[in-house]
C-alpha cells in the first residue's frame, strides 16, 4: 500500500484536476498531457480546485492503485499550474504535503548519505 511501497519518483499534477476523473481518466491524463508512463511505480498526486481533495494513482504488480484524500478542515499547499504542468517531488515531500505543510521546508534537516571508507 501507500505507506509500504517502493515507488521512486512522486509526480505532482500542478493546479485543478476533476476530481470526478477515475483510474483511466487520470492514467489519460499521465499518458497524453504529461507524457508520461502510468504503468511504472511513481505516485501520481492530482488536486481538486478548493484543494481539499486528492488522488494518487498507483500501478502495483497487475493494477492500479487510487487513493483518495478528503481534508476536513485546511488545504493543501498545492503548487499552481503557471510554471509547470508537472512537477516531481521526493516521498518525503509528499508525506510533508499530506501533513499540511509545505512542499519546501527550510527547517528540515537535508538529507545525509553515508561515505564509504577506501
Amino acid at each position: 500500500m501507500l505507506a509500504g511501497n517502493d515507488a521512486v519518483r512522486v509526480y505532482l499534477a500542478c493546479g485543478a484536476t476533476d476530481m470526478r476523473k477515475s483510474v483511466d481518466g487520470l492514467a489519460a491524463i499521465v499518458t497524453h498531457a504529461f507524457a508520461l508512463d502510468p504503468f511504472d511505480s511513481s505516485l501520481f498526486v492530482f488536486c481538486n480546485r478548493d484543494r481539499d481533495r486528492l488522488k494518487i494513482l498507483h500501478w502495483e504488480h497487475n493494477g492500479f492503485w487510487l487513493y483518495y484524500r478528503r481534508l476536513e478542515r485546511g488545504r493543501f499547499g498545492w503548487p499552481t499550474a503557471e510554471a509547470e504542468q508537472v512537477k516531481t517531488i521526493s516521498r518525503r515531500q509528499l508525506s510533508w504535503l499530506l501533513d499540511g505543510l509545505a512542499i519546501e521546508q527550510r527547517k528540515a534537516h537535508p538529507p545525509v548519505a553515508a561515505r564509504i571508507a577506501a
